[in-house]
């Protein structure tokens, strides 16, 4: 059954539709932001990989054929800035700041948690990108010398803790206005933060989508000058 498993390429990319779909099922099932449909989909395949025996290579195998979609899947966040790029023009110099002021606060917070743990420059620069895209981040942290895998692993999880949370945390800060909203959730949680943000308006949905291209390129400029620093 395992050789079965690992020697079919579309194996990985069934087994990741699958999970997602059952996720979804359950966040739609049960209504609660805990039911994250990418977080429980990741479970399912981990789990499942576990009992099978089968390899992450094998999984990849047909995974790649869903992870291939991640790039152009980004550059379509771009439709609904287009359609709202008033409020871009309108609002030019807030978004300007809040971006700048989310990216400066990403690269500071891991730098003193890095000094408060005792992080080497490794780890440091492994961390920098995990508030953007994955599709830049990887590269990011390539460059940087980073452990990619473990950057990617960054990545998911501050998606996935936006995407929970981002809605609950913007009502406790007293964010209301939905330019606001998009910004801070694009910036701090890339794509699927923004997946969160379209749940909640047009608005908040362009200003995010609008916030991962921005915030994507300040890293890549930032990470540079800042990975001396550890």
């Amino acid at each position: 059954m395992k050789e079965i498993l690992e020697n079919s390429i579309y194996f990985g990319f069934f087994i990741t539709i699958g999970a997602y779909l059952i996720g979804l099922f359950l966040k739609k099932k049960l209504k609660s932001a805990i039911f994250n449909p990418l977080m429980i989909g990741m479970l399912i395949v981990i789990g499942i990989l576990f009992l099978t025996g089968v390899d992450y290579d094998s999984y990849q195998q047909g995974g790649q054929f869903v992870s291939g979609l991640l790039t152009p899947a980004t550059v379509c966040l771009a439709i609904p800035l287009y359609k709202q790029l008033h409020l871009l023009k309108t609002h030019l110099v807030a978004v300007a700041v809040g971006i700048t002021s989310g990216v400066l606060t990403s690269a500071l917070c891991i730098f003193f948690l890095c000094q408060i743990f005792k992080m080497g420059h490794e780890h440091y620069v492994t961390l920098l990108p995990k508030s953007i895209t994955t599709a830049i981040g990887m590269g990011v942290s390539e460059e940087a010398g980073g452990i990619v895998t473990l950057t990617v692993m960054s990545i998911i999880i501050t998606g996935i803790t936006g995407n929970m949370c981002a809605n609950g945390l913007c009502r406790l800060a007293g964010i209301t206005h939905p330019v606001a909203k998009g910004l801070a959730i694009g910036t701090s949680a890339h794509a699927l933060g923004t997946a969160k943000a379209l749940e909640l308006g047009e608005v908040e949905g362009a200003m995010s989508s609008l916030s991962i291209a921005v915030a994507g390129v300040m890293t890549v400029a930032v990470v540079p000058v800042v990975a001396g620093w550890i």
